[in-house]
């Protein structure tokens, strides 16, 4: 376990624990079916990897920190869980970009992009995932297939068209 988030200073061993990402007072947790599958992956890992410390050396005030903030975590993973509200794709309008839709832009002169809206636990913008809260997924939340919306591009804003909208399984 990294020692960065241990405070070595503090007379107490208080231990500081990252926050799970973000969510603005009164917005819910909306989650995809895969969002909602990574987040109990995450909290039985977490949960292995606390049982298998606890089995460990009894001794060591670095196992007991390190217990610490295994169980931040886990009661922080255990409580975005528990105010989960899953989204079935099937649910939503197929011709419409609302949460969980795969988008496919196109304009002149620049490759298409792909980006999928998510949950913010979910949200990695490497695989083109988007969090439902922003900038970009605002702009394209009630678009149809062939409407135009400006999107941030190299060298400024650009018009793209929404070429396609679907929504996944999982």
């Amino acid at each position: 376990m990294s020692r960065a988030f241990v405070k070595d200073d503090a007379p107490d061993g208080h231990v500081v624990i990252p926050p799970r990402p973000a969510l603005p007072p009164g917005v819910a947790n909306y989650v995809t079916p895969r969002g909602l599958r990574l987040l109990r992956e995450e909290l039985a890992r977490l949960e292995a990897e606390r049982g298998k410390l606890a089995a460990g050396p009894r001794d060591s005030a670095d196992r007991s920190r390190e217990l610490a903030v295994l169980k931040g975590r886990i009661t922080q993973l255990e409580a975005r869980i528990a105010s989960a509200r899953l989204v079935d794709p099937a649910s939503q309008p197929a011709a419409e970009v609302r949460f969980g839709a795969t988008v496919t832009l196109e304009t002149q002169g620049l490759p298409r992009r792909v980006m999928t809206i998510v949950g913010v636990d979910e949200a990695n913008p490497t695989d083109a995932r988007i969090s439902f809260l922003a900038p970009v997924a605002k702009r394209l939340t009630g678009k149809k297939t062939g409407d135009g919306v400006r999107m941030p591009a190299p060298g400024g804003e650009r018009e793209f068209t929404v070429a396609e909208i679907h929504y996944a399984a999982d």
